[in-house]
């Protein structure tokens, strides 16, 4: 029948199709590209004709100061505390939405996927007559199914044209925090479904005539408990990209539109032909890297995220089959776009920093993933705390392209071992003592230890997992705005270190508590409390596990009345060993912790982790470890046990002879114990995972999946994943306990009985 349709039929047919698409959801075209789009003809035309390399080069300079000049703006207008501390980007775009360059500071991620929404937006609006695309608008996004890293950050994107022509795309993103999810502050780790997470914006028209439409304004206010900084950050982002569009007009006025457009082309070829001459000089074969999460952040459960990493020629893929399938009613999900910005950050962070900050280092890059796996899931699933896998997603080149690197004689950065990949920090919501209602995240989410380093130990608390371009926040501000007291911030966390002949850079702890509130509350979102977050390289240790800790069922303002040396020094460890306080209920938890209310003077505890450890601990230098002795980072006891150091405890005088007998011996010792791999494989192999272990993702077979949904095992073929749907952590609980009550109930029947 279609055979025989006219050519007038079929395209009257498809305009129908076209006019009357029921739902204009995440285009998977465009979802699934992350590849640069071919010159367009004006690109073409351009570059065959050629450019002074002398011209673009300087244009390039004077396109970044302009991003560094919008960004600055963003950075101290912007009303957020993510502003405050840099936890946003600005970029600009080729005409048709390629990420070409972004400003020499901020969230590589956030412009790495915000090229999406650009593509669906000259897609969809562009000829759409009730939409359109013209000068002086602009469009809004969020939801990260359309690109995006979660929905906290929200991005104002415009177009730039010149003379009649559409000639770049501009946009500002920030971490805004507060979107009226299901939980205060953005990031539910409680939402069940994709309907719990607050506000969704497809990329739509917010701006028109570089004015803000005040219904859509209202509309989004509405949606959100904080009111204010929705409006005061719209602003600010618009008029940053205004600022930012004025600048680019200077540019094509004095140089051109064809050394603007052949520029941004350029840049973006330039890099994609440097990716693949630095593949090139890696040796042929495939690394491995295996990563677990140890949380839904409701309830334990271990989830495998496999990594196989294959150089041929300038041929480089990335296999993350066998990874764990996606989870029907937890928010720990992510799309694939928002996991290769994750990958573009990872790589441009701890691989090659010195490359361009622009998505075409990605797009020579093959990535092979399992549909409906917890890194690449269907679009209803929830992504709220999308985080987590992108998390190890920005680290999980670390041990696997190092091991590619090592042998390269030209290096572009040192060989590292993994960042701590957790932002452990407070989340938080409630009435502030000012009346206001708000939610957001605290600035030290941004102190992840570095991983050691071939020739240095890592750096502490040097940047968050996510941006090596941001600050650690103030919490004097945070301290004015809200009703949160820090009783400790930012002391180093002693012997949380990952050991090696480089240790880990440390994280720091952070003691926080309420005050001046009737109604207030924390969350975090973190795991790493059973398996640890980052891995040690060439015989270098993982960092620790950490726990959230709480002091509760006290005020510790009015004991601190009572008695001001109550407590002397907030310690974590100090606090938790000696209980100083009486009376309070002192707890050990999993760092995934959903929204809580704390009552004024209770104290909620946790600390950033440190970053791997690189090479054999019997080889680090004994000055080395003194040095960590008299900077208090770690105690006398893990120096001799670990390091195998002989040495005076009170002077610090090291006993190079004691020393290397010690080390000496002790090698012999790691020889007697050692056995040939297939035997130890045999002794510790085992089938399939163990009972006991709620677990996800393949075990010795990546084509065969393991997971456990409505609380019973199951194993399914790879091509046919199926979500996993967890049981609320409070019915198992109270099964549990009905259970036991059950017990005691039959035992007392039998004590009536004997009696």
């Amino acid at each position: 029948m279609n055979d025989q349709i006219s050519k007038e039929d079929k395209a009257l047919l498809d305009k129908f199709l076209a006019d009357n698409q029921l739902f204009l959801g995440p285009d998977p075209e465009i979802m699934r590209n992350h590849s640069l789009t071919p010159r367009s003809r004006a690109e073409d035309e351009i570059l065959k004709k050629g450019l002074d390399n002398h011209q673009v080069h300087h244009v390039r300079g004077l396109i970044n100061a302009a991003l560094s000049e919008a960004f600055t703006m963003v950075n101290q207008m912007g009303a957020a505390p993510g502003a405050k501390w840099g936890d946003l980007v600005t970029g600009i775009y080729t005409a048709q939405g390629d990420l070409a360059m972004i400003a020499p500071h901020g969230i590589i991620a956030f412009a790495a996927c915000c090229f999406y929404p650009i593509r669906f937006i000259v897609k969809y609006w562009s000829n759409d007559p009730t939409v359109g695309v013209k000068d002086g608008d602009g469009f809004i996004h969020n939801d990260a199914r359309y690109g995006g890293i979660h929905n906290t950050d929200q991005s104002m994107m415009m177009p730039l044209f010149y003379k009649g022509e559409l000639v770049c795309w501009l946009s500002s993103t920030i971490h805004e925090g507060e979107n009226g999810a299901t939980e205060p502050g953005g990031m539910p780790a409680a939402a069940e479904s994709k309907y719990d997470e607050g506000i969704k914006m497809s990329p739509f028209k917010v701006v028109e005539n570089f004015q803000l439409k005040r219904d859509l304004v209202t509309f989004l206010q509405n949606s959100v408990r904080d009111p204010k900084l929705q409006l005061e950050d719209m602003k600010v982002k618009l008029h940053a990209v205004m600022r930012l569009r004025e600048r680019i007009i200077a540019i094509l006025d004095q140089y051109g539109r064809d050394a603007l457009i052949g520029t941004l082309r350029l840049h973006l070829e330039d890099t994609e032909t440097e990716m693949r001459r630095r593949i090139r000089e890696m040796p042929d074969g495939t690394t491995r890297v295996l990563q677990f999460m140890d949380s839904s952040l409701r309830e334990n459960c271990l989830q495998k995220i496999s990594c196989a990493i294959t150089v041929k020629g300038d041929r480089l893929i990335m296999d993350f089959r066998g990874t764990a399938p996606q989870f029907l009613n937890r928010s720990v999900n992510t799309n694939i776009a928002s996991f290769k910005a994750a990958l573009c950050t990872g790589l441009l962070q701890n691989i090659w920093p010195d490359l361009p900050h622009t998505m075409a280092v990605l797009s020579p890059i093959e990535i092979i993933t399992d549909r409906n796996s917890i890194v690449d899931a269907e679009g209803e699933m929830p992504q709220a705390m999308s985080l987590m896998p992108l998390f190890k997603g920005c680290v999980v080149w670390t041990i696997p392209m190092n091991k590619f690197n090592y042998s390269v004689p030209h290096k572009y950065s040192a060989v590292i071992a993994s960042q701590y990949d957790q932002a452990a920090t407070f989340i938080y919501g409630g009435l502030t003592q000012h009346g206001d209602v708000t939610g957001n995240f605290c600035g030290d989410i941004n102190g992840n230890g570095q991983g050691a380093r071939s020739h240095a130990d890592g750096e502490h608390s040097v940047s968050p997992v996510f941006g090596f371009m941001c600050d650690s926040g103030e919490h004097e501000i945070n301290e004015e705005d809200t009703p949160i007291i820090r009783l400790g911030a930012q002391r180093l966390a002693k012997d949380r270190i990952a050991w090696g002949k480089y240790r880990g850079g440390m994280g720091y702890e952070q003691i926080a508590t309420a005050r001046g509130s009737a109604l207030w509350g924390f969350m975090t979102g973190c795991e790493g409390s059973k398996f640890p977050s980052a891995q040690g390289l060439f015989g270098g240790y993982s960092c620790p596990s950490y726990q959230l800790m709480k002091i509760k069922g006290i005020n510790i303002f009015e004991e601190l009345k009572k008695d001001p040396k109550v407590v002397e020094v907030f310690d974590i460890v100090k606090l938790m060993n000696e209980r100083p306080i009486k009376g309070g209920k002192y707890s050990s938890n999993d760092m995934g912790m959903t929204f809580e209310v704390c009552n004024e003077g209770e104290i909620y505890m946790i600390c950033q982790g440190s970053g791997g450890g690189y090479g054999d601990v019997l080889e680090r230098d004994p000055a080395l470890v003194m040095k960590d002795l008299r900077e208090d980072l770690m105690s006398h006891e893990n120096a001799r046990d670990i390091y195998k150091v002989v040495y005076d405890e009170k002077t610090l005088v090291v006993d190079e002879d004691a020393t290397k007998k010690l080390r000496d011996d002790y090698r012999r010792e790691r020889i007697r114990r050692g056995k040939p791999f297939e035997q130890f494989c045999k002794e510790w192999v085992t089938p399939e995972p163990p009972k006991d272990i709620p677990y996800f993702g393949s075990w010795d077979n990546n084509r065969e999946i393991y997971a456990t949904t409505m609380g019973q095992r199951v194993k399914m073929p790879a091509e046919q994943l199926q979500g996993a749907f967890m049981l609320n952590p409070k019915d198992v609980r109270i099964m549990q306990l009905e259970g036991e009550l059950e017990k005691v109930k039959a035992q007392l029947d039998d004590c009536r009985k004997k009696a």
